[in-house]
């Protein structure tokens, strides 16, 4: 595209790589493309394609229709039978009919022929590896949870009651009626992020209020505006169902309830702007330290990358750590990077890269690369927005710390995933921050700790637990219905008591074994070869690896280097009897032909196999000795 070419996916042999975005601003050429294979990174963004709403899913469905597909994701399956059937029809259309037919032919899974029958559908389409089936071959290292206690000022805990009673209100003219459990939500994840974004909230729903009164079209609606601060709003709205709508004209009696509500808005906002430092940030100096002296505990680097819900207490953040110990190497992270610092980071790696396939075009995909990089190689502290959850590889980072804990357990796994995966060499730090005055934030961090298991062990939360909550949404949606309708701290004990109690019914251990059936697909010969341990392994593998490469030493002589300890060889010219050698496999003791199967490995064939007399018994070899003697010949041309 840089080059003025139109048609990026002309060029015949090659890989394309590119955004779900570019892919459906270029439908056209996406469809008309003859692919031998589309691999789709990130697939869970595709689950919602039944809805019509999820304008990308369904754009980049319609148009690789008819191409072979592979789709790839790391998070967890949430088990909604729709989204499984989003994911399936992606692949392959006719997999399970249309949507109704679906719900139609598998809305009761307790009756076992219709579990087995939705089970024998997906075992040719998803294919599952989870990490706890190959930890005999696969190192995972650790998590270990710190919390760092805060407790609010007074002034601080008056805007969250002022703000809180505010959004309890019956009629609420600021919130569209069609969307206001969700701008709830929104607005109470923002006011317990920090006074700088819920004071930014405030204003933008206010002045919302002031265009209604004076009638002036609306350039951006509130859901808009808090989208740029709330950066995963979008996301939770695609599940999120519209609430009953009543549209009518305003009245005498509507327009004097605005000008009340926009007086009060103002007074709840001069409140947040006058609070110009957060309990929680304080908190967050003292946590660096504590949890940076872990990490060297552990062996690992001073690197560690924060989390918050907010761009505008990101900005906080790096105003707060640049008058602290911690003032070098802070790299932000965000939906659109357009800070000063970020985009001279920008440059200069397009500076160093200029002419080299790392430079990709996309400046998207490029300022991710270069803050990534930055952070590596010289940054100590990356602050991420929810933008920095997916599709990042922070292994070289061991310290998590989640500013704002999301209710959604997916995300949480998400964060922390980005630096507990693959290829990390110690054990990973998660610290998270608990209120001491909130009662349904302590409820909320007990549920995600406990139920949950998010920030200790080996594996976190396990595809189980996490599935068993059908959708991480629906739950969120569960917990802001706590913090809106109970008002007493009874209220809220009781509320979080009944839904342990129905979580605690919904991972129990035959709904985990229903769910490992119906999804663990994982292919039996693997399953079998991985029950093995890894000594075992490694003594099996060496008993035969080491005879045979005794003796291709033996017969390749000058013509090949060796290497690794004879663990392996670099062929530099053939031997004059060239062709394929064979290996004559005889039992040891009595020289009887063994019964042969043949397999081929470097080019060598290896005949192998069992003394049939020893197992009849007319064979018995010294306990101290092999009972496999192998000769080498060339096999005929």
């Amino acid at each position: 595209m840089r080059r003025g070419e139109d048609r990026p996916f002309e060029p015949r042999d090659s890989i394309v790589i590119c955004s779900y975005q570019f892919a459906r601003g270029k439908e056209a050429d996406v469809r008309s493309t003859q692919w031998d294979l589309v691999t789709i990174d990130e697939a869970h963004h595709l689950r919602n394609v039944y809805k019509p709403s999820n304008v990308i899913a369904n754009t980049l469905k319609q148009a690789l229709e008819h191409a072979p597909k592979l789709l790839l994701t790391a998070t967890p399956l949430q088990n909604s039978l729709l989204e499984l059937f989003g994911l399936v029809s992606f692949i392959d259309e006719h997999a399970f009919g249309d949507l109704q037919s679906f719900r139609e032919q598998f809305a009761y899974l307790n009756d076992r022929a219709v579990f087995e029958t939705l089970k024998a559908r997906l075992k040719p389409i998803c294919k599952r590896t989870l990490r706890r089936q190959v930890t005999a071959y696969v190192s995972y290292t650790r998590r270990h949870p710190l919390v760092q206690p805060f407790t609010p000022e007074e002034s601080e805990d008056r805007l969250y009651d002022l703000v809180s009673d505010y959004l309890r209100r019956e009629n609420l003219q600021a919130l569209p009626s069609s969307q206001r459990s969700l701008m709830t939500l929104v607005l109470r994840k923002l006011l317990a992020s920090s006074s700088f974004a819920i004071a930014g909230a405030l204003e933008t729903i206010s002045r919302r209020l002031q265009s209604r009164l004076k009638t002036r079209p609306e350039v951006q609606t509130v859901a808009d505006e808090l989208d740029e601060d709330y950066e995963v709003l979008d996301e939770t709205a695609e599940e999120w169902p519209e609430d009953p709508t009543d549209a009518q004209q305003l009245s005498t009696a509507d327009r004097e309830a605005i000008e009340r509500e926009i007086a009060d808005l103002e007074q709840f906002r001069q409140l947040a702007v006058s609070i110009t430092h957060n309990a929680k940030g304080t908190a967050l100096l003292i946590a660096l330290d504590r949890a940076f002296a872990e990490a060297e505990r552990l062996g690992a680097p001073r690197k560690t990358i924060i989390f918050t819900e907010s761009r505008r207490t990101q900005d906080y953040l790096v105003r707060l750590l640049a008058e602290s110990p911690h003032a070098t190497g802070i790299v932000l992270f965000n939906g659109s990077n357009n800070d000063d610092r970020s985009r001279q980071i920008y440059s200069d790696w397009q500076q160093r890269h200029r002419g080299t396939d790392r430079v990709t075009g996309s400046r998207t995909a490029d300022m991710r690369s270069a803050l990534v990089d930055y952070f590596r190689e010289q940054g100590q502290i990356m602050i991420a927005t929810e933008a920095g959850a997916e599709g990042i590889n922070l292994q070289f980072c061991s310290l998590v710390v989640n500013y704002d804990l999301p209710w959604n357990p997916q995300r949480i796994e998400q964060r922390i995933g980005r630096c507990h995966r693959y290829g990390q060499k110690h054990d990973v730090v998660v610290v998270n921050f608990l209120n001491q005055t909130n009662a349904a934030d302590q409820r909320v961090f007990q549920l995600l700790s406990e139920k949950f298991y998010l920030f200790e062990g080996v594996f976190g939360a396990s595809d189980e637990i996490l599935g068993a909550i059908e959708s991480g949404v629906d739950f969120e949606k569960r917990i802001a219905a706590i913090y809106q309708e109970c008002r007493t701290e009874a209220d809220i004990q009781t509320s979080f008591d009944q839904l342990q109690a129905e979580l605690s019914v919904q991972v129990n251990a035959a709904m985990t074994r229903t769910r490992q059936q119906l999804l663990e697909n994982f292919d039996e010969e693997v399953q079998e070869k991985l029950r093995v341990s890894l000594d075992s392994s490694r003594t099996y593998l060496n008993q035969y690896e080491r005879q045979l490469m005794q003796l291709t030493e033996f017969e390749l002589g000058a013509h090949a280097q060796f290497l690794n300890g004879g663990s392996a060889f670099r062929l530099n010219s053939l031997p004059p009897s060239a062709g394929m050698l064979e290996f004559r496999w005889v039992c040891m003791n009595c020289r009887g032909a063994l019964a042969k199967h043949t397999c081929i490995v470097l080019g060598i064939r290896w005949q192998n196999g069992f003394c049939g007399r020893q197992k009849r018994g007319s064979c018995k070899p010294p306990k101290s000795r092999s009972t496999i003697l192998a000769t080498l010949h060339p096999s005929p041309q």
